[in-house]
């Protein structure tokens, strides 16, 4: 019976050391594996959280880049059509402005022009006086001198090349 009262105490024993380690040493133990599998289940998805937070985060980057990309050649385009505004508008005034300078200078030209040729007809026209009072053999007198000017002038006028 030796065999069976050791097989008896044993088995007696065994039950108290699992009955002991299921009570007093298990549940530490499980608490400790929970807490540890707790903790590793919330580190993954806190790194989930993060991959996707950084992949938002990226997202919203290309946005935002590819948003001022589209200002900057906006504002590129703008600068582009106020300049060509800008250079249309000179070059508009310029022309003006040279239209402007050739017409008085044309003008001008006419004027002198009419001048000169007011100035030769009275030229000619004292020297055709001159040239019939020698050919009369007497001075015309002042008046009459003047008289004949004017009414060779008004002649030498309407005969003009040019006036009509």
């Amino acid at each position: 019976m030796d065999i069976n009262l050791t097989l008896i105490g044993q088995t007696i024993a065994m039950i108290v050391f699992v009955w002991f380690c299921m009570k007093f040493i298990w549940p530490p133990l499980i608490r400790a594996i929970d807490d540890r599998q707790r903790q590793i289940a919330d580190g993954i998805a806190a790194g989930e959280r993060g991959q996707q937070e950084l992949a938002e985060a990226r997202n919203g980057a290309e946005q935002v880049l590819q948003e001022a990309r589209q200002k900057a050649v906006q504002v590129v385009d703008i600068a582009h059509r106020r300049s060509n505004e800008l250079i249309g508008e000179a070059k508009q005034v310029a022309v003006a402005e040279g239209e402007r300078l050739v017409t008085a200078a044309r003008a001008e030209a006419g004027n002198e022009t009419l001048r000169a040729r007011d100035g030769l007809r009275r030229e000619l026209a004292a020297l055709v006086v001159a040239g019939t009072g020698r050919l009369l053999g007497r001075e015309v007198d002042a008046k009459t001198h003047a008289a004949l000017l004017d009414e060779l002038a008004t002649e030498l006028g309407r005969q003009a090349p040019g006036n009509g």
